[in-house]
C-alpha cells in the first residue's frame, strides 16, 4: 500500500474539502437580514407547472380540467389555491340555486336559479309573505261584503232547492203518494182518502197492514207509481247536487276573486323583484294559485295562534348562494365522500318511519363550486366509494341529479324525492402524486378526456445566484407571515445549503417548501429560547441537529450494538475477502446510512458466483441483476482464453432483512477479487457504487447518508487519519456532507475518494496495481488481475490433473476387474474338465 503508484492514485482520487459541500456566499445575497427583503410573489422553481396552471385556467372548453402532479410539500396545493382565488376574483359570481315545492308533482322538487345573492332574498321575502298573507287574507274575508255575497248565493241555492222539492211533493201528491225524509233517505208512502166529520176529504199515510190487505193488482199499481216517484226523486236530487256544485264553484270563485285581489299586490311585487327568470315567474304564478286553493290555512292560523298549520310547502330551500362581490367560488373538499361531493336527500325518523321533503335536499361540493373551481385531493377522492365515478359522470354530462346510494344499490326500489337536476359548469383541479396520475392514465380510459391539462411540479430546481435570492425571499415572506424573528444572511445561507442537501445535489435546491418551513420555524424557536433578536447560522444548524436527534433513535440503537461488539464492523487493518459496504435505511422521517460487512469465499468448482442471501430469497431483482453482472465481468476479464471454473459464496454478514439495489455490486466485486487474488482489502475504507459488465463504476443514491454513516462508526472507534469512503466519481456532485465530516476531512482525519472504474478502486483498497492486459494476452505478474488469473488458471490446471488422475484410476480399476473375471472363467473351465 505504500507503493509510489498507489500513493499517487490515492492522492489524485482524494477529494478536497471544497468538493464535499457547496457553500453559499452569504455576502452575495445582498442583505444583512431578512427584514430588508420584500415578500415573495408567485412560486419559485416551477416554471413548467406555473405555465400549465395558467393555460389550464384560461381554456374554458369541455374536458380541460387540471391534474396537478407533485410531491407533498412542494407547494402544489398552496400555489394552486392562490391562483384559483386570484382568477375567481376576476370572474362574475354564478347564479344562486334554490329548491322549491313543486305544486304539480311534490315528488319532484323544482330547481330555480336566480342572480347571485337573490336566493336568500327570495327565501326571506317568501317568509315575510306568508306572515303578511295571514293578516291580509283574514281581513279580506272578514269584510261584510264577502259574507253578504256568500249569503245571497246560499239563499238563492236554498230557494231553488225548496222549489224543486215542492214541485216533487206536489207531483207525488197528485199520484197519491207522500214523500217522507228518513235517516235512511227518502221514502214513498201511499195515501188513503177519508171523509172527516165535517164532510171534508182527508188524506193519511197507508199503513203496512193496510197495504198487505189490498189486492195484488192494486199493490202492483202502487208499486209501479212508487218506482216512478223514486226515479223522479233521484233526478231531483241530482239537480240539487248540481245546484250545490254550482254553489260551491260560485263561492270558490268569489273566494278566489277575493284572494286574488288580496294577494295580487304582494305576488306582483315578488314577481317584479325575482321574476326575471322564466322558471321563477312560472313558479310564482303557481304559488298564487296554491295560496288561493289553501287560503283557509292562512285564515285559521291568523285567527288561532295555537292552530297547527303546516306552511312548509312555502319555504324556500336556499340550496347554493353566492356573494356577487366575491366573484366565482373556489371550493376545496378535503373529505370527498359520495354525499359530500354530489349532495344528498336527508331523512327524518318519525315514529319508526323515514320522512323527507324538498327542504332536506343538501348541496354537495360540486353544487357549491358550480360556476367556479373545485379542488380535490386524488388519494382521498379515489379512496371514497363511488366518488370518482360520480365526478366523471358530472364532467361528462355537465349536470348533476342528486341520487342517494341506497336507491342505486338497494335490491328493492324505494319511493323518494327526485330533485330536478342542476346544470354544472365548473373547472375541477385534482392534486395528486405521479404514480396516481400514471395509474389513472393506464386503467381509466376516460381520464385523458376529462383531465387534459397536467401541471407537473418538480421535486427540485436549479441552484444559482438568482434562485438563492428567491429562496431568501421565500424565507423572508414566511418569517413575516408567521411573525418570526428575522434571519441573518448567514442563517439564510445555511437554509439554502440545507435545501441542496434535501435535493441531494450541489447544483439543485429542493422544492419541498414545507420541510424548509419547518427549519425556519424551529430555528426561530431556538433563537427565542436564547433570547436572540435575529436567527443566525448556529440557530439553523441547531434546528437541523435537534430535528435529527428527535428521529434517530433506531440509528443510535444500531450504532450502540456496534459499540458493544454485537455488530462486527472493522474500521482499521486489512483482511482477505472482506470489505465494508454501505447501506441506507429509510424510516420516512429519518434516513441514515450504516456499514455492513461483506465477505467472500472462493474455491474450485463450476457453480459460479452464488449470493447466499439470494439463495434464501432475501434479495430483490435489482440486487440479483447486480450479482449476475459480476459473473459477466469475471468472464470478460479472465475467460477469454480458458474456461471460467470457480465457485464463490458472497454474504452480507449479520443482515436479517431484505436487501435491494445494486449499489453494493462494486463492493461485492472488490471482495471477490480480493479472495481470488489472496490480497487483503483495507478495512478502514467503506465502499459504495454499482458496476457495469465492463468494470465501470456507476452512481448510486444516498451518498451523503452512506458517507456520514461510516464516518460516525469510525468516530466511535476513533479516527486514525487513514479512514474514508470510496464513492463513484459521478456522485461528487451529490455531496452535501455534514459539517462534522467536513471538519474531519479538513483536518486530514477522514478522506473521500472518487473512482471511475474497478481498477482504480482495487488499487486504492489493496495498494497493488490492477494490471493491464499485455500484447501477449497476459496480465503483469504481481498485479491484482495477474494474481486472479493465476488463481483461476491454477485451479483449472489442478482440476484437469485431478480429472486425469481420476480417469487413470478408473481405468486401472476396470482392468483389475476384467482380470478377476478372466480368472473366474478359467476356474470354471477347469472344474468342468475335472468333472
Amino acid at each position: 500500500m505504500k507503493g509510489g503508484a498507489s500513493v499517487t492514485l490515492q492522492d489524485s482520487r482524494r477529494l478536497p474539502v471544497e468538493a464535499l459541500r457547496r457553500r453559499t456566499d452569504s455576502e452575495a445575497l445582498g442583505f444583512s437580514n431578512t427584514d430588508e427583503l420584500g415578500c415573495l410573489k408567485g412560486l419559485i422553481g416551477q416554471e413548467r407547472a406555473v405555465k400549465a396552471v395558467s393555460f389550464g385556467l384560461s381554456v374554458n372548453s369541455k374536458g380541460y380540467n387540471l391534474f396537478v402532479v407533485g410531491n407533498p410539500g412542494s407547494g402544489r396545493t398552496t400555489y394552486t389555491l392562490e391562483e384559483l382565488n386570484n382568477r375567481a376574483r376576476e370572474m362574475t359570481a354564478p347564479d344562486d340555486w334554490v329548491y322549491v315545492y313543486n305544486f304539480d308533482d311534490p315528488q319532484e322538487p323544482l330547481a330555480l336559479n336566480l342572480p347571485a345573492g337573490q336566493g336568500k332574498d327570495l327565501a326571506k321575502a317568501m317568509e315575510e309573505a306568508v306572515e303578511d298573507l295571514k293578516l291580509t287574507l283574514s281581513k279580506a274575508f272578514d269584510n261584510s261584503q264577502y259574507e253578504d255575497n256568500k249569503a245571497q248565493l246560499v239563499k238563492e241555492f236554498q230557494e231553488q232547492v225548496n222549489r224543486f222539492m215542492e214541485e216533487l211533493r206536489t207531483w207525488a201528491g197528485e199520484q197519491g203518494f207522500a214523500i217522507k225524509r228518513t235517516p235512511q233517505g227518502f221514502v214513498n208512502l201511499p195515501l188513503l182518502k177519508e171523509t172527516g166529520e165535517d164532510g171534508e176529504t182527508l188524506q193519511r199515510e197507508m199503513q203496512q197492514e193496510e197495504f198487505e190487505k189490498l189486492e195484488e193488482a192494486e199493490q202492483q199499481r202502487l208499486q209501479k207509481i212508487s218506482e216512478e216517484i223514486s226515479q223522479r226523486t233521484l233526478e231531483t236530487l241530482r239537480q240539487i247536487r248540481d245546484l250545490e256544485k254550482t254553489l260551491k264553484e260560485k263561492i270558490k270563485a268569489l273566494e278566489g276573486e277575493i284572494c286574488r285581489n288580496a294577494i295580487q299586490p304582494l305576488l306582483g311585487e315578488m314577481k317584479e323583484r325575482f321574476g326575471e327568470q322564466e322558471k321563477v315567474a312560472r313558479w310564482i304564478v303557481a304559488l298564487g294559485e296554491d295560496i288561493i286553493d289553501n287560503f283557509n290555512l292562512f285564515i285559521a292560523s291568523a285567527r288561532d295562534d295555537n292552530a297547527e298549520v303546516d306552511f312548509s310547502r312555502y319555504i324556500i330551500n336556499v340550496f347554493v348562494t353566492n356573494d356577487p362581490a366575491q366573484g366565482a367560488p373556489v371550493v376545496r373538499e378535503t373529505n370527498p365522500t359520495y354525499y359530500n361531493l354530489v349532495g344528498k336527500v336527508e331523512y327524518e325518523s318519525r315514529q319508526g318511519y323515514l320522512y323527507t321533503d324538498f327542504r332536506r335536499i343538501v348541496p354537495g361540493a360540486i353544487h357549491r363550486a358550480n360556476g367556479g373551481f373545485l379542488v380535490l385531493e386524488a388519494e382521498e377522492l379515489l379512496r371514497q366509494f363511488m366518488s370518482w365515478d360520480a365526478l366523471k359522470r358530472v364532467l361528462r354530462t355537465e349536470e348533476l341529479a342528486i341520487e342517494n346510494l341506497g336507491e342505486q344499490l338497494g335490491f328493492v326500489p324505494v319511493s323518494s324525492l327526485r330533485p330536478a337536476p342542476i346544470p354544472i359548469n365548473m373547472k375541477v383541479v385534482v392534486v395528486g402524486t405521479h404514480w396516481l396520475y400514471y395509474l389513472l392514465n393506464i386503467y381509466d380510459p376516460e381520464f385523458q378526456k376529462i383531465f387534459k391539462v397536467k401541471a407537473d411540479f418538480d421535486a427540485d430546481m436549479p441552484r444559482n445566484s438568482e434562485t438563492e435570492k428567491l429562496l431568501a425571499c421565500f424565507a423572508a415572506s414566511f418569517v413575516k407571515k408567521e411573525g418570526g424573528l428575522p434571519f441573518e444572511r448567514d442563517g439564510v445561507a445555511e437554509v439554502i445549503e440545507w435545501s441542496s442537501r434535501l435535493a441531494d445535489h450541489q447544483d439543485r435546491m429542493s422544492t419541498q417548501f414545507n420541510r424548509l418551513a419547518e427549519v425556519l420555524v424551529e430555528a426561530t424557536a431556538w433563537a427565542r429560547m436564547e433570547r436572540a433578536s435575529v436567527v443566525t447560522r448556529q440557530h439553523v444548524r441547531k434546528a437541523i441537529e435537534e430535528k435529527r436527534f428527535r428521529s434517530n433513535l433506531l440509528e443510535e440503537r444500531i450504532r450502540r450494538a456496534f459499540e458493544e461488539g454485537t455488530i462486527r464492523i472493522d474500521t482499521d487493518g486489512a483482511a482477505v475477502g472482506q470489505i465494508n459496504g454501505l447501506t441506507v435505511l429509510d424510516m420516512v422521517d429519518h434516513t441514515f446510512g450504516h456499514p455492513v460487512r461483506i465477505t467472500a469465499n472462493v474455491f474450485m468448482g463450476q457453480e459460479g458466483v452464488v449470493n447466499i442471501e439470494r439463495e434464501v430469497k432475501m434479495t430483490g431483482p435489482i440486487h440479483n441483476k447486480g450479482l449476475l453482472i459480476l459473473q459477466s465481468y469475471l468472464g470478460r476479464r479472465y475467460a477469454q482464453d480458458m474456461p471460467l471454473a470457480v465457485s464463490a459464496r458472497i454474504a452480507f454478514e449479520q443482515t436479517y432483512s431484505g436487501i435491494e439495489g445494486d449499489s453494493a455490486s462494486s463492493t461485492e466485486l472488490y471482495c471477490l477479487l480480493s479472495a481470488l487474488a489472496d490480497l487483503p482489502l483495507r478495512q478502514d475504507i467503506a465502499v459504495t457504487g454499482s458496476v457495469d459488465q465492463f468494470g465501470n463504476i456507476q452512481p448510486i443514491g444516498g451518498v451523503n447518508e452512506k458517507v456520514e454513516g461510516f464516518f460516525r462508526y469510525c468516530l466511535v472507534r476513533g479516527l486514525t487519519g487513514n479512514q474514508g469512503v470510496l464513492i463513484p466519481k459521478q456522485n461528487v456532485q451529490n455531496l452535501m456532507l455534514h459539517h462534522e465530516v467536513l471538519e474531519a476531512v479538513e483536518a486530514g482525519r477522514f478522506h473521500l475518494w472518487a473512482v471511475e472504474s474497478i481498477d482504480e478502486g482495487i488499487e486504492i483498497l489493496t495498494g497493488c496495481p490492477a494490471g493491464e492486459l499485455g500484447p501477449e494476452g497476459l496480465y503483469p505478474e504481481g498485479s491484482v488481475h495477474g494474481k486472479v488469473k493465476a488463481c483461476l488458471k491454477g485451479w483449472l490446471e489442478r482440476s484437469a490433473l485431478l480429472k486425469k488422475s481420476l480417469g487413470k484410476l478408473g481405468e486401472a480399476e476396470k482392468s483389475e476387474g476384467a482380470a478377476d473375471s478372466a480368472e473366474e472363467d478359467d476356474d470354471e473351465s477347469s472344474v468342468t474338465q475335472d468333472s
